[in-house]
């Protein structure tokens, strides 16, 4: 995440069950006996942070993010928190486990930035991080397409949003050679939403943002339009008006 506020808190965590599902997965895989530093990287509203704390109990727990907002609400919970930009935190001692849920796909250059969290962990740590996979997906093609297309492309034609993530092909030979151990997994997560529009809900917290925040209140009416009515093509309502949104994560547990 960026230095920049440009995440809604509120509209982020109106899913906050469904979001917080592959952390707690990723956080039950995590082997450390005893680490003394974890850091929830990209740690958002703070979600991930109680967990982590009841998981390593022994550890000093702390949420960094790009985002004063986010970090507001982590703050409150009691954590210790520090702003910084993803792309060249470094931490003041070696961490034991470095955390990151659904952030690091918001950054291109994995091939420096991977390697560099590497080097960010004390012998034996832990790099453990989500990111979803869902660049060709409707959820998020149909974005870039509506963007490329509608009467606001030229307003949105320098709007960067995350870049498709890595084979784990790629991943694996990034990471294979500097590590001790290595495990990747994907999960499809189907999602059940209810309500008006819930997948333009769901992404309104997450990848729309920068496509809303560059149209403005006002200039974005006309765009969500378009998106919803994509949206509701590519994720009908059944019978009892739930939607389904299947999500895939990919997983990666990498220890020094």
């Amino acid at each position: 995440m960026t230095a920049k506020d440009i995440w809604d808190a509120k509209v982020y965590l109106q899913f906050e069950d469904e979001r917080l599902r592959p952390a707690l997965d990723l956080i039950a895989r995590i082997a450390h006996e005893a680490p003394r530093l974890v850091v929830d990287l990209g740690c958002g509203a703070g979600n991930a942070l109680p967990v982590l704390a009841s998981r390593f109990p022994g550890a000093r727990v702390m949420g960094v993010d790009g985002s004063a907002a986010m970090l507001a609400k982590a703050a409150a919970a009691g954590f210790a928190t520090a702003r910084a930009e993803i792309s060249t935190w470094k931490p003041e001692a070696p961490a034991d486990v470095i955390f990151s849920n659904a952030a690091l796909q918001w950054l291109d250059g994995h091939g420096v930035l991977f390697p560099r969290l590497l080097e960010c962990l004390a012998p034996g740590g832990v790099l453990a991080v989500q990111m979803p996979s869902m660049h060709a997906a409707p959820l998020r093609a149909v974005q870039d397409r509506i963007a490329r297309e509608g009467p606001w492309a030229k307003v949105l034609q320098r709007v960067k949003t995350a870049p498709a993530i890595l084979t784990p092909e790629a991943y694996y030979a990034l990471l294979g050679p500097r590590v001790a151990k290595l495990e990747m997994w994907v999960t499809e997560y189907i999602h059940v939403l209810r309500g008006e529009d819930p997948v333009v809900r769901w992404a309104m917290g997450t990848s729309l943002r920068p496509f809303l925040d560059a149209l403005g209140p006002e200039g974005s009416k006309d765009f969500l339009a378009a998106y919803a009515a994509a949206m509701c093509g590519a994720y009908p309502p059944g019978p009892d008006g739930a939607v389904l949104l299947p999500f895939r994560r990919l997983f990666i547990l990498a220890r020094r």
